[in-house]
């Protein structure tokens, strides 16, 4: 935000609207629910490795890169709502599967990536606290345009076009990341467990592939399937925040508005809520991080109701109108530093 937000609490307005959530049974975990989107997701994923290996030494298998990398995204998309258990109530059981799903199935750390997800939802597009807009790459602020030095400097002059094409980047960020967690003390815990499931993921991912395909067509394979595994992942969480105010030290915001005012809800039918593994009610989804997917659509009305009582702008839009208004903000934020150039 360009100028300070000061909101007195009021703790009363998200008890009021916990109360309606609760009274409608929304907060209520849906294990019929979870078991036959994990049954699915089981049967995708062993599905299209075995296509892998019935397709062979064939172009054919770009396609198989395909549906995979988006088998692989919504893999990452169960083990996020394992991390907010939605499926379990208790967390050793939400770990225990996190893991496998995470570390073992598509080589996310689930612990690593658990901790950084859990600073986001604390602290929503603030840049000093969420690790989301930390200017590591890209900024999201005027603030952090005019400190930027090195990468950062030069890959903001320009981000608004380089956002997309770096995504097919992302796949490999995550990886690597994961790995660098469990390679230092005191990051995650059980991190000789979470290193030992992700050696063995990468141990499986790389042997499989290389073992099946010849070296060139391998490595375009492992492109191809992270490029658009970091694409679909890229795609799936920019429209959340990007875009949206990003706070700073001098913005006091209660717990309600700062999560609704910094983030925005996309319109679709069951596609895009399967698509985007419910994260389109992102609104929803913030003020009630454990409510499980299903319920986030049943609760979205009684949400937006409570928020235009308080004034509290709720902003949803489409999926492509999400898009052009993150793009939007990053040239705008990049705009500066262009004309210095």
């Amino acid at each position: 935000m360009t100028t300070p937000v000061t909101i007195e609490s009021k703790g009363s307005d998200f008890a009021q609207l916990t109360r309606k959530i609760q009274d409608a049974g929304l907060l209520e975990r849906r294990p019929v629910y979870y078991a036959l989107r994990g049954t699915l997701l089981g049967l995708a994923f062993f599905g299209g490795w075995g296509l892998f290996l019935w397709v062979g030494d064939s172009w054919l298998q770009l396609l198989v890169a395909a549906f995979l990398a988006i088998v692989f995204a919504q893999a990452g998309l169960y083990a996020h709502d394992l991390a907010h258990r939605q499926i379990f109530k208790k967390r050793p059981a939400s770990d225990v599967v996190g893991r496998l799903v995470g570390n073992l199935g598509i080589g996310l750390g689930y612990g690593w990536w658990n901790d950084k997800h859990t600073r986001h939802h604390a602290n929503p597009n603030h840049e000093e606290h969420d690790p989301d807009v930390s200017p590591a790459v890209l900024v999201w602020s005027d603030n952090q345009a005019s400190k930027a030095k090195g990468l950062p400097l030069f890959m903001a002059r320009w981000q608004a076009y380089l956002f997309f094409p770096l995504l097919t980047l992302e796949g490999w960020h995550l990886h690597v990341a994961s790995v660098k967690s469990v390679l230092k003390p005191g990051v995650v815990k059980r991190r000789g467990l979470e290193a030992a499931l992700l050696a063995a993921h990468f141990v499986i991912y790389f042997g499989i592939v290389f073992a099946t395909l010849p070296f060139g067509m391998a490595i375009v394979f492992l492109l191809v399937h992270q490029g658009l595994f970091g694409i679909y992942l890229g795609c799936t969480f920019a429209p959340n925040h990007k875009g949206m105010p990003v706070l700073s030290g001098d913005d006091k915001l209660d717990f309600l508005r700062k999560q609704v005012l910094t983030s925005r809800n996309v319109r679709g039918g069951w596609f895009i809520n399967t698509a985007l593994g419910g994260l389109n009610f992102q609104i929803e989804h913030h003020l009630f991080p454990n409510m499980p997917t299903p319920n986030l659509r049943l609760a979205q009305p009684i949400v937006r109701e409570h928020c235009e009582k308080l004034g509290v702008d709720y902003l949803e839009s489409g999926l492509i109108s999400s898009y052009s208004q993150a793009i939007r903000h990053l040239y705008s934020v990049g705009e500066a530093l262009r004309v210095k150039a």
